[in-house]
């Protein structure tokens, strides 16, 4: 049995110095970008209009951010309440996912200085579904502030704002289930825009079906991964039966995402494709490998039952549904004419200088708000003694 509480540990240690470090180079690199233009810090250019801010920072940053609405589907819609303890690190981790994901987004808008009109109706383009996800993402955004403010009530004692926010919470929680079902397909329905400059590997009228279930597994897949990192970092109790419970629905829904992605790939008869021996190829069979193992490792008894099995399946897991949006984006890309594109080391550094940033927040937080489950029976004076 256990209890959600602060870690109550020191704020400042060579790991947050390091990562503050990093935050501070990556915001440097962005103010130049606001004050001089994206061509005074990136390699974009007319074959390739979306760098790696697009496709990591916002495509693959809020799919990691889908911890809280991965866990919300198992845990309120499905009525599993076994995994609640999982459900406040998941939050937070889609907290900072989602905030900075649309801070890389206003980073990476031409006209930036016009964002607000996103939020002027006579502004709106229903139409477009660029305009849709704009939306859906800042909603989304709020919505996961609010499921979160709950552990900022606790600290600072606003029982009247808390019980207020008790009794409707239920709103707020089909909001967050709802809109990334929205801007997370929507994703897909963008790549599709791309039509045969992207390769026939990944085009697909199912994309937006493929990028809200691999949002989903990449929710738990982070959810287990932090959860493992966290209690071995900081010594706490381990949650690895809930892990081990989790990573069989996991497994399945890998498998029933790899069945839609095979079954349409041998419907429209492009398989031969992934034995071109170029990168595109050898990038397609990585992701589909990785997908594969994390299937195997979470359906087998042996696999759940190893905690160390369990995070290299969390691992790969991340990783494949990071190159299938890295693939969809970029890799899969082939633009009209002889246009090449690779990072510049200041767009390298604003997205390092972001997730250290998200890590940074992620450490102070856990320390300074009752996040992570403990032992119930410890107060918070033993339990700092005891832990490292």
């Amino acid at each position: 049995m256990s209890i959600a509480a602060p870690l109550r540990r020191n704020l400042v240690t060579p790991t947050t110095l390091v990562l503050a470090a990093l935050a501070v180079i990556g915001f440097l690199f962005i103010g130049m970008r606001l004050i001089y233009g994206l061509g005074a810090v990136t390699n974009l250019n007319s074959g390739y209009s979306w760098g790696i801010w697009v496709a990591i920072d916002i495509f693959i940053g809020t799919a990691l951010g889908c911890g809280g609405f991965s866990m919300a589907i198992l845990v309120y819609v499905f009525n599993r309440g076994e995994y609640h303890p999982l459900v406040r690190p998941a939050l937070l981790g889609g907290l900072f996912g989602y905030t900075l994901g649309g801070m890389a987004a206003f980073t990476d808008l031409g006209r930036y200085w016009q964002a607000y009109n996103i939020l002027l109706p006579w502004h709106w383009q229903p139409n477009s579904i660029m305009f849709e996800i704009a939306l859906c993402l800042l909603a989304y955004t709020a919505v996961v502030w609010i499921e979160f403010a709950p552990v900022f009530l606790e600290r600072w004692r606003f029982p009247a704002i808390k019980h207020f926010l008790d009794r409707w919470m239920f709103v707020f929680i089909a909001l967050g289930v709802l809109l990334p079902f929205m801007h997370q397909s929507s994703f897909g329905s963008a790549v599709l825009v791309m039509g045969t400059k992207l390769s026939p590997l990944w085009f697909t009228v199912w994309l937006p079906l493929l990028f809200v279930v691999s949002a989903i597994l990449m929710g738990y897949g982070v959810v287990m991964f932090e959860a493992t990192v966290v209690s071995n970092s900081f010594g706490l109790p381990s949650e690895h039966a809930l892990i081990s419970k989790l990573s069989r629905v996991v497994g399945w829904v890998t498998v029933g995402w790899l069945v839609i992605r095979w079954a349409d790939l041998l419907d429209r008869g492009v398989v031969s494709l992934a034995f071109a021996g170029d990168l595109k190829s050898w990038t397609f069979w990585i992701e589909n490998a990785l997908f594969a193992g994390t299937a195997v490792v979470f359906l087998t008894p042996a696999g759940r039952a190893s905690q160390r099995a369990s995070f290299l399946g969390a691992v790969a897991l991340l990783v494949a549904g990071a190159l299938y949006r890295l693939d969809a984006l970029i890799i899969g890309l082939r633009p009209v004419g002889n246009w090449i594109y690779f990072p510049s080391l200041p767009e390298l550094m604003v997205t390092i200088g972001i997730i250290a940033l998200e890590i940074l927040l992620y450490l102070v937080f856990i320390k300074m708000f009752a996040v992570l489950p403990v032992a119930e029976e410890s107060s918070p004076r033993t339990a700092d003694r005891r832990l490292p």
